[in-house]
């Protein structure tokens, strides 16, 4: 065991994160017309200026940031052998300091101030002017930390960056290394929420309403608007993730989200979105129809209004998600250039508008069994699940009268032969609505109906008896 004091880093050592994106995302959540305003700071007063800016601006909760258990244990067992233990940071010193106050761990802390940006080499210097050179440990995790650790005893490097581990060896000091970051592939697949793209399968229903799923052409145009609409949808989650880090972090399940939970590098997602958002567009508008990339361009608002506003007003924001899910099926028929029908966007604003209030009665539920009254980052309470309930059966039901009502139309003779034959999808269809409302009153609902539905044996099989019911009245 040293004597010597062991000094600490704090993004992406001590924490799986970054304070200074934390607070730039913090700050677009709370005031988005001002996004731009991070930028003239870091012009005009550097990034020291920067962060003591958004340090003002902004009041993140320290006590759930994802700190790394591993190295808090450590740090623990060295304290109780009697080292002292500093935290040296390049983030601003109103949040170095909350968060060494949040663990009671460290005896010093040193943190960029207006004046300073506590990074790289000016770590360095200020550590060896505390404690002279090689008269300290350090752990760090990054290149910035190199400059440190060859004025240090000892290295300890914790999830390296790419290429760290490597030039840290190089000084010839490295006691120890620890990494444990997650696997990657499956990481990513959760950040991008692969798993929604399920969703993005309405696009392809213009399609099978038209019959004309043998026409190759309009087959690859639905593929491409399928692939387009995903890219762009993963650019949103991402960014919705980033927003509500703080709201994530407090939620049961939400929490263990990649940026929410310090598994994927908050830089990353914050490179990622606008490039996924620019090749879906690219997609969209030199692949297909501009009517489709325009039916995108509109997703993509509606849902950066619902991630900054909407979401946060009762019933708003499930008519906003259902409206969502309707835009799908817009898209799709804007993808392949096929007319909409009334019958289609009615049923498609009913069920989804159902199934948005089922998720948020499962969250509700879920919220009232914790004991607590009110949602977080949302407008409900809990004493909303009565009405909830009684809201999301009757939309449900609403949209399998309107299938009924399409049965009766003349226009639907002229697509089927058989058309009294899709009666038979009306009872499948309310024994769905209704199995599903109460599953969700049992509390036994997953917070995504759509990642219900998608493992629900019972759902596929409904689904698959509908098809068979259209396809033998064709």
């Amino acid at each position: 065991m040293s004597s010597k004091p062991l000094v600490v880093d704090l993004d992406g050592t001590l924490i799986r994160s970054d304070v200074l994106i934390e607070c730039g995302f913090a700050f677009t959540r709370s005031a988005p017309h001002r996004f731009y305003e991070p930028l003239l700071w870091l012009l005009r007063e550097g990034k020291a200026g920067l962060k003591a800016r958004l340090a003002e601006a902004t009041d993140i909760d320290v006590t759930v940031l994802p700190y790394d258990a591993t190295v808090i244990e450590w740090l623990k067992e060295e304290r109780a052998a009697g080292r002292s233990l500093v935290l040296a940071t390049a983030s601003h010193e109103r949040y170095a300091n909350a968060i060494a106050d949040h663990l009671g761990l460290f005896d010093k802390t040193f943190a960029t101030h207006s004046d300073v940006n506590l990074s790289a080499h000016r770590k360095r210097d200020r550590l060896v002017a505390e404690f002279g050179e090689k008269g300290f440990d350090y752990a760090g995790n990054s290149h910035d930390d190199v400059a440190v650790w060859a004025a240090a005893e000892r290295a300890y490097v914790i999830n390296p960056s790419s290429g760290v581990e490597r030039a840290a060896r190089k000084q010839g000091n490295v006691e120890r290394v620890i990494d444990r970051r997650s696997a990657w592939p499956r990481t990513w697949a959760k950040s991008l929420r692969l798993h929604q793209w399920l969703k993005n399968l309405l696009i392809f229903v213009p399609l099978l309403a038209a019959h004309q799923l043998s026409d190759a052409a309009l087959v690859l145009s639905a593929l491409l608007a399928f692939f387009a609409f995903g890219v762009c949808a993963s650019s949103v989650y991402l960014l919705n993730d980033l927003l509500d880090l703080e709201d994530d972090r407090h939620h049961p399940t939400k929490r263990k989200r990649p940026l929410a939970s310090g598994a994927l590098p908050l830089v990353w997602g914050a490179a990622l979105f606008p490039v996924l958002l620019v090749v879906g567009g690219a997609i969209a508008w030199f692949c297909l129809p501009h009517k489709f990339a325009l039916v995108l361009l509109g997703y993509y608002v509606l849902t950066l209004a619902y991630s900054f506003y909407l979401k946060r007003r009762v019933m708003m924001d499930v008519v906003v998600l259902a409206l969502l899910y309707t835009t799908r099926i817009i898209a799709g028929s804007a993808a392949i250039d096929a007319r909409l029908t009334f019958w289609l966007l009615a049923f498609s604003m009913f069920i989804f508008l159902s199934l948005a209030l089922v998720k948020r009665y499962a969250e509700l539920h879920a919220l009232k069994e914790r004991g607590l009254v009110k949602s977080r980052g949302r407008g409900y309470v809990a004493s909303d699940l009565p009405l909830i309930s009684s809201l999301g059966a009757a939309s449900g039901y609403l949209s399998v009268l309107v299938l009924a009502l399409y049965i009766q139309d003349g226009n639907t003779a002229s697509l089927y032969r058989h058309p009294q034959y899709i009666w038979v999808a009306c009872p499948l269809l309310l024994y769905w609505v209704s199995r599903t409302w109460i599953i969700a009153h049992r509390g036994s609902m997953h917070d995504d109906p759509i990642v219900f539905a998608a493992k629900d044996r019972s759902s596929w099989l409904i689904m698959a008896l509908c098809g068979a019911v259209f396809w033998m009245a064709i």
